[in-house]
């Protein structure tokens, strides 16, 4: 097995899980197999005990199949594992990124095409006012919502 096998915990609840299934399949098997036995040779056999006693031997068979399936199957991934190797990755070339042509010395806002914040938008229009020389008109707001509608005079339908 390889190493990374070997840590793999997967691997080992399968293979413990396996383990215990055989076990409880074997157990089963055999503790009603007895008692039906038994019970037929010495003639206080039920029907309880007969038929009861089949169906769980084959409830127990079941277990004990999946059992041995499972073990089988990390005795197979075991050997593939083994035959195959660690798997080498080969070192990918990384083209350079979009952002890098950005430049170095440009403030932030002007590099990120990022919507402004309201209170950004309202300063922003505050100065194009005082360079021009107008004064902007400051009516009150009208509603109590105080949403981006009424603040605007949004008709939102």
């Amino acid at each position: 097995m390889t190493r990374v096998l070997n840590r793999s915990i997967p691997f080992w609840i399968l293979l413990a899980a396996s383990i215990a299934l055989i076990a409880a399949g074997l157990l089963t098997v055999l503790d009603h197999l007895g008692t039906m036995t038994a019970t037929l040779k010495d003639g206080s056999a039920t029907g309880l005990e007969v038929y009861g006693g089949q169906s769980w031997i084959v409830l127990g068979a079941a277990l004990l199949g999946a059992g041995a399936l499972g073990v089988l199957l990390t005795l197979a991934l075991a050997v593939v594992s083994s035959l195959l190797g660690a798997a080498t990755a080969k070192p990918v070339e990384i083209a350079p990124l979009a952002f890098d042509d950005i430049d170095q010395d440009a403030a932030p806002e002007e590099a990120l095409d990022a919507p402004a914040a309201p209170h950004e938008i309202a300063q922003e229009q505050q100065d194009q006012a005082e360079e021009t020389g107008d004064e902007p008109a400051e009516e009150p707001q009208k509603g109590s919502s105080g949403s981006t509608a009424t603040a605007t005079k949004i008709s939102v339908k």
